[in-house]
């Protein structure tokens, strides 16, 4: 291949992926932005938190379930069905709470988008997975596809307050009306749909080669495999503590009196320096490693863990939170790239599937535990508990040097 035709090649190979970036922002910003406005219209209404709770536990409930199926669609069938069926779920999620706002209607919802969002992920990673050669470009395009939640978690939030605050005023009403809410519910509806324009023209991947008319192979054989094993576990030490800081940091903060905004700030930081470092890794894919690194976030983020409830003040926490978010945010490219270096082709949508379902339980299951905890022996004790797993696993993730699985 010519310098030219080399060089066509890689800018063609990064706007598809872009593209695919854009896609991800947008129905992801339509999940993440009616994960804040549900819980508010539902607290405007009189429900407690405990149906607060239980409605935010939905997003991650259904994915919990539908992962592995959405995994072996997705080996099936590729990229753009999956998307698409994830697109169209979306759609009626926030299309239902816009017509019939009520709490059931909004259950229903939380079902719908975290599942779609959940289905079009794997079948997303699965992808740019496939598309990559080499363990170099596994990581330089799962920094970039690791990007997109980061910043639909930003994006979604902040334009759904945005409408809710003021839609109402707009329409001659008052700030977080009844009417505010049924446009902040429709935008959830509507940007699903941008994404379908951003992912439609990428070319999907070829079918993985096996025997035709052949059952489609299970994923519960890898789990005999050390390695898979290994990279399961340390993929939900992880994950837990993304879980125990945004319990946590909220608990401490009231505890010392910080305001809202203080505690907002300090969680943003947190978001913020995740974002930031997975900007940085496609530039630095060729020097990294990703049991190096996965390991040293896990040593990092041990150490925070210790240091972080002796912090007095809302500056030193926020120092700890941006510390934190640096650690953590490197860990999702490199346990993707792993994942797809250790996983036969015809096996990449189930485990990836497998992957979300461990994030998703922990997600359901992680805050009621802490939140027991927090209430029996104190949430610096919480803190502590997590941050001695997390270091004593970095062996683990040590070990995580991949070898292809045959």
């Amino acid at each position: 291949m010519s310098d030219a035709a080399a060089q066509g090649h890689t800018n063609s190979s990064l706007l598809g992926l872009l593209r695919l970036v854009a896609g991800q922002v947008c129905l992801h910003a339509s999940m993440a932005g009616m994960r804040m406005a549900a819980p508010l219209w539902a607290l405007q209404q009189g429900y407690g938190p405990l149906a607060v709770g239980f409605l935010l536990a939905l997003f991650s409930l259904s994915q919990v379930f539908l992962a592995l199926p959405a995994g072996r669609y997705a080996d099936q069938h590729g990229l753009l069905r999956p998307v698409a069926l994830g697109i169209i779920a979306s759609m009626l999620g926030g299309g239902l709470a816009a017509v019939l706002p009520s709490f059931a209607t909004l259950c229903f919802s939380a079902l719908l988008m975290g599942a779609a969002t959940g289905a079009a992920s794997i079948a997303l990673q699965r992808h740019v997975g496939r598309a990559a050669h080499g363990a170099q470009e596994l990581r330089r395009v799962f920094s970039w596809l690791s990007i997109g939640p980061a910043v639909s978690n930003f994006l979604g939030p902040v334009c759904v307050g945005l409408l809710i605050d003021h839609a109402g005023v707009w329409l001659g009403g008052r700030a977080a009306d009844a009417n505010g809410f049924l446009v902040a519910f429709a935008l959830t509806a509507l940007a699903p749909a941008l994404a379908w324009l951003c992912v439609r023209g990428v070319a999907d991947m070829p079918a993985a080669p096996g025997d035709a008319g052949a059952a489609p192979p299970s994923v519960w054989p890898l789990l005999r495999e050390p390695l898979m094993r290994r990279l399961l576990l340390v993929n939900w030490l992880l994950s837990s503590c993304w879980d125990v800081h945004t319990f946590v940091v909220p608990v401490l903060g009231h505890e010392r009196g910080f305001s809202a905004s203080v505690i907002g700030t300090i969680l943003g930081g947190f978001a913020v320096a995740a974002a930031s470092v997975r900007l940085l890794m496609p530039l630095l894919a060729a020097h990294l490693r990703e049991w190096a690194v996965v390991t040293g976030a896990m040593v990092a983020t041990a150490v925070l863990f210790a240091v972080y409830p002796f912090m007095p003040g809302a500056w030193s926490m926020g120092l700890c939170s941006v510390l934190l978010g640096l650690a953590l945010g490197t860990v999702q490219p490199m346990l993707m790239s792993t994942l797809h270096q250790i996983t036969p082709h015809a096996l990449h949508g189930q485990a990836i599937a497998l992957r979300l379902m461990s994030i998703n339980l922990s997600s359901v299951l992680m805050p009621l535990l802490f939140g027991t905890a927090g209430v029996v022996v104190g949430v610096s004790v919480v803190f502590w508990t997590v941050g001695a797993m997390v270091g004593m696993g970095a062996r683990m993730a040590w070990g995580l040097q991949p070898r292809s699985l045959p």
